[in-house]
């Protein structure tokens, strides 16, 4: 098997039990329309990839064959029983909220393929459902039976990642307005708004099934790396995946000004990058534009940078699993950092 229908594998193979687990903690109940558009982004689908990563980490960590123990009963390094599909819950729900509110302040109108929150009800019902969602996610983390201490602990890092997401999320919007960014600066944005949820995904279950301080830190630092490749892979594939396999318009970030690790190489080498495309109209832009928009880019080398970039990351990433016992769990953690940047998308 290629790694990627390794990696594809291993979701679907979790996907089921992970979503009947958000039906089972995220009930709809009244009022209904709260609960409804809370659960209406997680009910339309995802691939559930931190969640997996949770579960996969529980797994390489304990040295236990994949799927081999119920996640709600799951044995710690100790063999007392912790709910490792709660904290899963959690960072999926997480996910869920920073999206919905992602699409409020974008004024997007689809995600995954359905109308976003906030046009299939409206503006305040999103903002509720987006709130409900992080309260809800601290619930299920206080819903994993572990010990006391560990449990705070976990929490800790749930919370100072939303917080972390927020700022991350405040930088982007500050980036907008400006054409002084560094790529430093875009690497921490990228960190803070992306890769501190795969961070979290990885830590967590660390800290919950009371593993030690350097294996913790190993793991939030795998879980940065491959987050912060994802989002530079992101960067390229806007750039070169054609508009029918995105669902989007090719080189919409172009269009749009935004800041890529791709534009700032390419201006820090000379590119106008702010004449690439003359119009923010994504209808008046042609295919032909963006492949010459593109040219540019690569004759610069700054698509090769970008594609570099995360290959660094990912081997970084990969290297920090070592503090893992060498199983079947592992191997596919390592399959999952290598699909982030091998993905067409």
């Amino acid at each position: 098997m290629s790694t990627e229908e390794r990696v594809r594998a291993a979701l679907e193979e979790r996907r089921a039990v992970v979503n009947e687990a958000i039906r089972d903690q995220l009930p709809v109940k009244r009022p209904e329309r709260l609960y409804e558009a809370s659960r209406y982004l997680l009910d339309a689908g995802g691939k559930r990839l931190r969640p997996t990563l949770l579960l996969l980490v529980a797994e390489a960590l304990t040295d236990t064959h994949p799927r081999d123990e119920s996640y709600r009963s799951f044995p710690d390094l100790g063999e007392e029983p912790v709910d490792v599909m709660s904290a899963a819950v959690s960072i999926e729900v997480i996910q869920s909220f920073t999206l919905i509110h992602d699409d409020i302040m974008d004024d997007d109108d689809l995600r995954r393929g359905v109308p976003a929150v906030h046009r299939e009800y409206d503006v305040e019902t999103a903002i509720l459902a987006g709130d409900t969602l992080y309260s809800k996610a601290f619930e299920c983390m206080l819903a994993t039976d572990a010990p006391p201490e560990r449990e705070v602990r976990a929490l800790e890092e749930l919370a100072t990642t939303c917080t972390e997401i927020c700022e991350g999320q405040a930088f982007d919007v500050d980036f907008e307005r400006r054409r002084d960014v560094t790529t430093d600066e875009y690497l921490e944005m990228v960190e803070l708004k992306t890769a501190v949820l795969y961070a979290a995904a990885a830590a967590i279950p660390a800290i919950l099934l009371g593993a030690d301080e350097a294996t913790v830190d190993a793991l939030h630092g795998y879980g940065i790396d491959i987050g912060r490749a994802f989002q530079i892979q992101d960067d390229v594939l806007d750039l070169t995946t054609p508009s029918e396999t995105l669902g989007k318009q090719r080189g919409s970030d172009l269009i749009e000004g935004k800041q890529t690790v791709v534009t700032l190489h390419a201006r820090d080498h000379g590119v106008d990058v702010d004449g690439l495309v003359a119009t923010d109209d994504p209808g008046a832009v042609t295919e032909a534009t963006i492949e010459d928009a593109v040219a540019k880019l690569e004759a610069a080398g700054s698509i090769d940078y970008a594609r570099d970039l995360a290959d660094e990351l990912v081997a970084s990433g990969k290297a920090r699993l070592e503090r893992l016992p060498d199983n079947e769990a592992r191997a596919l953690l390592c399959d999952i950092a290598d699909y982030l940047v091998e993905r067409e998308y």
